[in-house]
């Protein structure tokens, strides 16, 4: 008989600023780990441990997903949309890297607002395209493309002059939705019977802020002449300056840029244009010449990951020892983490040791998922290359996540994110093959940290209760999380007022993606921070053999601890037995092992005490 054999000694430690109860797994079964899970234990190797929510000044709560309920957020699409556009050969990788990034740039504005008003601009694809670089296809490369080039305009025509250098917001192109072009249309119909109504495709406002940095950086009484500019300053001058200044660049093939209102609005004049917009492309060289660095490194990009079609491979292997996954998880640390020593042996320890017995799949029995039970690694290999490599638990209920590390190369593609992506929907595949198996964990929930807040965004999740065991929908613990960073999340109920129901964010709706990423048009990370899916963290051996054990005593019920089994130098006994076997014991070594077993049962329950062999030194 298979029996999970603990070498228990509980630490009440302090490692970083979580205070958790620890212990040392020999070998445990799949399903005993699940219950560990589900009453909030982790592991790290074959250490595991569970914070002390009470004691810890940074509460984590175990937080899953059922798969097969998952809602992907327009923010976690355009992270997919990514990756299948690079796969494509359809972009390129800095477009997506934080040097191309739009930052917020200085530039002097001087020359007159009220010059003759010119509201469009249009030049033909041929002029447009002497300059540029290869092809992008997808939408959002096209406002980031028109973004640049707005950038670049206000660049070009704003210069010198009273204000002297001051610092601007960048700016972001828009889709227009289709309520907003039928108004357009109906009110461009009222006004030029006849003439057929262009597509109004893009539109952008960044008009309206340039006016709003001028007016706060520069001061109200500065000389006359910058009075007399102030108070020409409007939305609707600078939307025709930035126009002009475009028609001037010749760069916008296909499309005709008009001011309205403030605004800068895109069109598609013509059904030809509006069948070569698809095929938008972008210059190789950005408007930003602050630097040739940049565009060194981003031919170095381009030499290693050429424009073309990739095959990715997902891998799945137990987990052992591969070098080249170190080499990889060695790159990711020291670039990623800024780490300046990564040993093999560590890296052994935190990734590959594993206490969790593997149990192979059977022939027709769905109990056990075609790749069985037990730790395991997912490779993701691009052309061949190792890319990212997933440590991932499969249990009966679920697939746990424990640490991802990934090409700092490639961090333009949030691989953290396209990874957990992958992971949920292997949940959703593999559930039909083994139907027990319906969860997506995640580690821990951190409400007190916002770069912890991310895993919220995987909705709808549920939060596991510190004292009660059950598990509480996100948006019903938020709001005793918000009152308090330690809440015992199953007394939801008893709170006074409406319970605020649950709100499942839908394909269209992205508030959940708000907690910790602003809802923008361009399909970029706002924070890097986030690509780190990290579920688990790394706990150091030698620093938790220098913790003491607890020797505290413990309220001791010997009904609690009767039934759990001893291992004394490979002899197995139950604790009520123990006399009989061994004879005569003093009692203070057995007041001293009985409040030893009653903690341990208070951490892992009574259940779990009984079944899993607890090793005395």
């Amino acid at each position: 008989m298979l029996l999970s054999i603990c070498h228990i000694i509980i630490y009440h430690a302090t490692f970083y600023p979580i205070n958790l109860a620890g212990m040392w797994a020999n070998s445990l079964k799949a399903d005993d780990y699940q219950a560990l899970l589900d009453r909030g234990w982790r592991r790290s190797g074959c250490f595991l441990y569970k914070p002390e929510m009470e004691r810890t000044c940074c509460p984590s709560y175990t937080i899953r997903l059922k798969a097969n309920d998952f809602i992907c957020s327009k923010e976690q699409g355009r992270v997919l949309k990514k990756m299948q556009r690079f796969l494509d050969g359809d972009l390129d990788p800095h477009i997506g890297s934080p040097q191309c990034k739009a930052s917020p740039t200085k530039r002097s504005l001087g020359e007159p607002l009220n010059s003759p008003t010119s509201k469009v601009s249009k030049v033909s694809a041929k002029e447009f395209r002497a300059g540029m670089g290869p092809n992008i296809s997808k939408e959002d490369d096209v406002t980031c493309c028109l973004a640049s080039k707005i950038n670049e305009a206000a660049d070009t025509c704003f210069q010198g002059g009273v204000f002297g250098s001051v610092q601007l917001p960048k700016a972001i192109v828009k889709t227009v939705k289709p309520q907003v072009k039928r108004k357009v249309g109906e009110s461009v119909q009222e006004k030029k019977v006849g003439e057929a109504v262009q597509d109004l495709v893009y539109t952008c406002n960044i008009s309206f802020q340039i006016v709003a940095a001028v007016r706060r950086a520069l001061p109200k009484e500065n000389g006359a002449n910058q009075n007399e500019v102030l108070a020409d300053l409007s939305p609707n001058s600078v939307a025709e300056k930035l126009s002009m200044a475009m028609e001037r660049l010749g760069q916008l093939a296909g499309f005709e840029v008009k001011a309205c209102n403030g605004h800068l609005n895109f069109y598609l004049a013509t059904n030809q244009a509006m069948q070569n917009h698809t095929s938008f492309v972008v210059p190789v060289q950005t408007s930003d010449k602050s630097s040739g660095s940049k565009q060194s490194s981003v031919n170095k990009t381009n030499t290693k990951y050429p424009l073309k079609r990739k095959i990715l491979e997902i891998r799945l292997s137990t987990s052992h020892f591969d070098p080249e996954e170190f080499a990889l998880y060695r790159r990711y640390q020291t670039k990623v983490h800024k780490e300046k020593t990564v040993t093999e042996s560590s890296y052994k320890r935190f990734l590959v040791d594993t206490p969790i017995v593997f149990v192979p799949p059977k022939s027709g029995d769905n109990s056990v998922p075609p790749c069985g039970f037990g730790s395991f690694h997912q490779q993701y290999r691009i052309d061949g290359k190792l890319v990212a490599v997933g440590v991932v638990d499969i249990l009966p209920k679920c697939l746990s996540s424990k640490y991802l590390f990934w090409d700092p190369d490639l961090s333009f593609l949030s691989l953290g994110k396209y990874t957990a992506l992958k992971e949920i929907d292997w949940v959703k595949t593999t559930h039909e093959h083994c139907p027990s198996l319906q969860y997506y964990y995640l580690g821990y929930y951190i409400h007190s940290c916002n770069k912890m807040r991310y895993k919220a965004a995987y909705r709808p999740s549920e939060l596991l209760c510190p004292v009660r065991y059950e598990w509480v929908p996100y948006d019903l613990a938020k709001p005793l999380l918000d009152t308090s960073q330690y809440s015992i999340l199953s007394d939801y109920a008893t709170m006074q007022g409406e319970v605020p129901q649950p709100q499942i964010c839908g394909p269209s709706d992205d508030s959940s993606a708000k907690i910790d990423h602003h809802d923008s048009t361009s399909d970029e990370d706002d924070d890097e921070d986030f690509n780190d899916y990290e579920s688990d963290m790394m706990v150091d051996e030698e620093t938790i053999h220098s913790e003491k054990p607890d020797t505290t005593e413990g309220s001791s019920n010997i009904n609690d601890i009767k039934n759990i089994t001893l291992d004394l130098n490979g002899s197995r006994v139950k604790f009520k037995g123990l006399q009989q076997v061994f004879g005569p014991i003093e009692r203070r070594h057995l007041t001293a092992l009985e409040g030893q077993l009653s903690r341990y049962v208070k951490v892992v329950g009574k259940e779990l005490s009984d079944r899993i062999v607890y090793c005395l030194s």
